[in-house]
């Protein structure tokens, strides 16, 4: 076919690297495993001498470094190794914002596996997880959600903690749904001396919770309501609820369901502070909060990705009055919605 002449050659090169893609995925989960990057900031940089350090071949290793260094997450100069700046930050097993551990619940066997079938998913509208998929009763990935992601939430914890002026020390009472690891109420305790929480969630996932509290210091005023979101009773006076990737796995009547009975849990002058990945209307920005609608096409039966607009109905068909949309560095986006 002719082309017209200085136009755009057509190229399949974005073909390629998206079918190849799992290997970008693969590659940075053996190298968490193997610990290179925390090596690599030892300043054993060759080689021969990550070989030696990871328990890897020399050439496993050279080739893992290499592939690392073409996607960004190291550099190589004279033959030896260093981290690029974002990795040294959150993939040295050293530094207090490491945030590997999150390779042991996003690389689950069974998600990754899922996602493979995704064709059929979107024929069926059904996950091909088991049952409802990630939302089934007592799931037990949400006990690998709550040992592996808990660094990941740290920043977008302690910037709620700022919007709400944790510091200020007012005396709250904090419901935490979908607690989870219970980041999010931990870091309102340590800033807060004032504060109990609440934490709902599957039992076995609350455990984790309260090793969490514990290593904090928190634990006597972190509190456990152990069960589904929408069967246990939450109780009433709450001046602060937390919402925290959570209804993004639901649909919206659904959400419209618990959000009622939250309004129901609030003091009169209460907020709910919820954090998720918000699009914006267009549905494909900012890339990486549009892009997680695809995670709840593999995982759920009806979850998705859901604009600030969307959030505004359902809060409003719940009985809440105002909401307010601040979109955070992470990616996420909180609301604050008041009765």
């Amino acid at each position: 076919m002719a082309t017209q002449t200085g136009a755009a050659q057509p190229n399949p090169s974005l073909i390629f690297e998206t079918l190849n893609a799992y290997q970008s995925t693969a590659a940075l989960k053996a190298a968490i495993e193997l610990d290179v990057f925390t090596a690599i900031g030892e300043r054993i940089d060759t080689v021969e001498g990550l070989a030696k350090r990871c328990k890897g071949t020399e050439r496993g290793v050279r080739i893992l470094c290499d592939y690392l260094t073409i996607i960004g997450f190291l550099t190589k100069k004279d033959q030896r190794y260093a981290m690029a700046p974002d990795t040294a930050v959150f993939l040295d097993r050293r530094s207090p914002m490491y945030q590997g551990s999150a390779a042991g619940f996003l690389t689950l066997p069974g998600t990754v596996t899922a996602f493979m079938s995704l064709a059929e998913a979107i024929r069926t509208g059904r996950p091909t997880l088991p049952g409802e998929g990630s939302i089934s009763a007592e799931n037990p990935i949400w006990v690998d959600f709550a040992r592996s992601m808990a660094p990941a939430v740290v920043p977008a914890a302690e910037e709620i903690a700022r919007v709400l002026d944790a510091a200020a020390g007012e005396k709250w009472k904090v419901l935490d749904i979908a607690a989870g690891h219970g980041t999010f109420g931990i870091v309102l305790a340590k800033r807060n001396a004032n504060a109990e929480i609440f934490a709902q969630d599957w039992a076995p996932v609350l455990e984790v919770a309260a090793e969490n509290a514990r290593a904090m210091g928190v634990e006597a005023r972190v509190h456990r309501i152990p069960g589904s979101a929408f069967d246990v009773e939450f109780g009433t006076g709450y001046d602060v609820v937390l919402i925290t990737n959570f209804l993004h796995h639901y649909d919206p009547s659904t959400n419209e369901t618990l959000l009622r009975k939250v309004r129901a849990s609030l003091a009169p002058n209460g907020v709910v502070v919820t954090l998720d990945f918000v699009p914006n209307e267009d549905r494909i920005s900012p890339p990486r909060a549009a892009s997680f609608s695809m995670m709840m096409l593999g995982m759920t039966p009806a979850g998705d990705a859901y604009t600030f607009a969307e959030y505004q109905r359902m809060f409003r068909n719940a009985g809440f009055s105002s909401n307010e949309l601040r979109p955070l560095a992470s990616g996420h986006s909180l609301i604050l919605s008041r009765p």
